[in-house]
């Protein structure tokens, strides 16, 4: 297992550049990690900004469930959730574990207590697979599996899920509908079922209509399939679709490489392409316009994606 000084916390963690760069060949690395129990958990690095000892955590009431308390880090105060506790698992040995990870997604910082850190890992997107049982409290909390090379199985945080669950559903307010846009219709995807709920909300507040796939693989097989059909038919596949928007990461084809697939294919030209994702670091924005992302919205506000999609639908529908 690793120390956990500052010096080798910053080796843990460098080299976001080379990491930003996996994401185009459909390759992603995960932070593997314990809680106490015989099973191994993985998060995407891009959602880890640092590693440490627990530090001293403050107590806070009315905290909700798995919220320990709260720290102060470098002159701003987060929140601190005990992974073992959200999930629901018993462990062994101290209740709080004995590491921190810092984690920075859909605009939040928190810090997660894990029993031990372990290392990062290579993994190929296309290995990544959604896992089949979610019938247990701890499974509804995992986006994803992967394996290890001896066999053993790591399961991937559905990080979005254990945010709604500890803080609530992001809240979707008044969003005017969109002149029009019963004959509108937008192909979105993403492995989260919380963020497909928030989408699907979003799109119908704008009177669209919409289809969606769970992972990227799924989603780049029915585009193929709705092209060809078009084809077929004599049409062009944006009288089908008028907007596709893409999660970064997913099971089996990353949002990158789908976006890429997409561009690269010319019965989708004049289709806009919207990326919507939680990892939302200059990096990541940067890597979505590499692989000609039309529009880059982080996760989740329900305004800014209505207004984010609107312009780019009503374009559509004067097309």
């Amino acid at each position: 297992m690793l120390s956990l000084d500052q010096k080798e916390d910053t080796a843990l963690l460098d080299s976001i550049d080379g990491r930003t760069m996996l994401a185009g060949s459909n390759r992603m690395e995960i932070l593997l990690f314990s809680l106490g129990t015989s099973e191994t958990f993985g998060i995407n690095v891009f959602k880890v900004r640092e590693v440490s000892t627990t530090p001293f955590i403050t107590k806070a009431p009315n905290m909700p469930r798995g919220v320990e308390g709260l720290i102060s880090l470098r002159g701003n105060v987060i929140p601190v959730l005990s992974l073992s506790h959200v999930l629901g698992l018993s462990q062994s040995g101290d209740p709080l574990g004995g590491s921190m990870m810092v984690t920075e997604y859909s605009k939040r910082t928190l810090g997660f207590l894990v029993n031990e850190v372990d290392r990062i890992i290579r993994v190929e997107w296309d290995k990544v697979r959604t896992p089949d049982n979610v019938s247990s409290h701890s499974h509804s909390f995992i986006t994803a599996i992967t394996e290890l090379p001896d066999g053993k199985l790591v399961s991937i945080l559905d990080v979005e899920t254990i945010l709604a669950n500890t803080f609530g559903e992001a809240v979707v307010g008044n969003i005017a509908p969109l002149h029009g846009g019963s004959s509108i219709n937008v192909f979105f995807v993403d492995d989260s079922a919380v963020a497909r709920r928030k989408i699907a909300e979003v799109l119908d507040r704008l009177g669209v209509g919409h289809k969606h796939a769970q992972n990227g693989l799924e989603a780049w097989t029915r585009l193929q399939g709705m092209a060809t059909h078009a084809q077929q038919m004599g049409r062009h596949v944006s009288d089908e679709i008028d907007l596709i928007m893409v999660d970064a990461e997913m099971p089996e084809m990353d949002g990158y490489v789908l976006t890429r697939n997409i561009k690269s294919d010319s019965r989708f030209d004049g289709i806009p392409v919207v990326m919507h994702s939680s990892l939302s670091s200059d990096a990541n924005r940067a890597m979505g316009k590499r692989v000609g992302v039309d529009s880059y919205v982080a996760k989740f506000d329900a305004d800014v994606l209505a207004e984010t999609l609107r312009p780019l639908l009503q374009r559509a529908s004067h097309g």
